[in-house]
């Protein structure tokens, strides 16, 4: 069994609380929510806004409850506000 690799991209609001990328491993699959678990107990003052966040890999918005088991590159979307 290889180690999984999940790279983390944030972007508005959690831009601004994380570097610019992070790279998390696993050593199996991973429920989405639990990477950002893993995230805001290394990054507190992102807690917040990861709260409030969509996240997404590829074009695809995924649920926190969607298990990661290949590499892959998981973008956090910060809520906008508009009309």
């Amino acid at each position: 069994m290889s180690a999984l690799n999940v790279t983390i991209e944030g972007y508005g609001a959690i831009q601004r609380k994380i570097p610019s990328q992070i790279v998390l491993n696993y050593s199996d699959t991973v429920l989405v929510s639990d990477v950002l678990n893993d995230i805001t107990h290394q990054y507190p003052d992102a807690t917040q806004a990861i709260e409030r966040c969509a996240c997404a890999i590829g074009e695809d918005i995924i649920s926190r409850q969607t298990y990661l088991s290949q590499n892959c590159t998981l973008v956090l979307l910060s809520p906008v506000a508009g009309g």
